[in-house]
């Protein structure tokens, strides 16, 4: 009898063993599930989550499955709203170091003498301070308010993916294929566009996806130490500041934190799911124990 391709068995064997694993199912689950809650929040949120008209302080049950805080509002539909600012926020703060820190450490890889020894310098002095001491004094320096975080973590994360992608621009720009692109003419840019950036994306792209984490919790670190988002916005990292101050009321810090744990979680899975899948040693040796 002929198999269905299109088969949950059929669909599940073209998958890359890297993607079978439990954690890597579990990652990508949650991660999807939070970026449908960010997407869908105004549909799914039972109620207005600034509107202060509810009992205070009330435990979790059926009328508000997570609680109310101590202002009457549902922590519910806070934390739901929540993933529309700490998720797309996160991502934009990844996105921008990405560009930042991967343009400046392809620029020094690449062209190497005076570049090099600028843009290396100013990374090992940033990284010569604790990232979030670092965070705190830029966020400050700014402003409460959560562009200036956003702004603060950029300036502590751009220098890992300086060095990450000097290291590789350093050993592809040597390669042949490279070296024939200069000998036919091509300019240093275009020879680093089209030749270097492509082969130095994998291991740049797997830092990034392991780093949501990472930016995430300094992303809330900041909202938490009252340098990020101002009241009433429903952001974890506040939200859990919130819940301190009503400390007997486990629900208030609980829940948002346990978003955070949940997003850290997901895409933790997901960067190491993924650099597995991009390292041909790695891939083939869960091939090998999957036999």
């Amino acid at each position: 009898m002929k198999r269905d391709p299109l088969s949950r068995k059929g669909l599940t064997r073209r998958l890359p063993e890297a993607w079978r694993r439990p954690l890597a199912v579990v990652g990508a689950a949650v991660a999807l599930a939070w970026l449908v809650i960010a997407l869908a929040a105004p549909v799914l949120a039972p109620y207005d989550p600034l509107a202060q008209e509810l009992p205070r302080l009330a435990a979790p049950g059926p009328g508000h499955w997570f609680g109310t805080d101590q202002l009457g509002r549902d922590i519910l539909s806070r934390v739901i709203h929540g993933a529309r600012v700490t998720i797309p926020l996160t991502m934009l703060l990844v996105a921008l170091s990405v560009l930042v820190g991967g343009l400046l450490g392809a620029c020094a890889g690449y062209f190497g003498r005076w570049a090099d020894e600028t843009i290396m310098r100013i990374a090992d002095l940033v990284f010569a301070f604790p990232t979030v001491i670092l965070a705190m004094v830029v966020a400050a320096a700014l402003g409460a308010s959560l562009t200036n975080a956003v702004l603060a973590v950029l300036v502590v994360a751009w220098p890992a993916y300086a060095r990450v992608t000097r290291g590789l621009v350093l050993g592809v720009r040597e390669r042949e294929f490279v070296l024939s692109g200069r000998l036919l003419g091509f300019s240093a840019w275009r020879s680093l566009r089209v030749d270097v950036l492509p082969n130095v994306t994998g291991p740049v792209l797997v830092l990034a996806t392991l780093d949501i984490g990472t930016a995430l919790l300094l992303l809330s670190g900041l909202s938490f130490l009252g340098l990020g988002a101002k009241p009433p916005s429903p952001e974890w990292g506040a939200m859990v500041a919130g819940g301190v101050e009503v400390f007997d009321s486990w629900w208030v810090a609980t829940f948002p934190g346990l978003a955070i744990l949940t997003v850290v979680l997901a895409f933790n899975f997901l960067g190491d799911t993924l650099r597995d899948a991009l390292d041909p040693r790695t891939a083939r040796a869960i091939k090998e124990r999957a036999l």
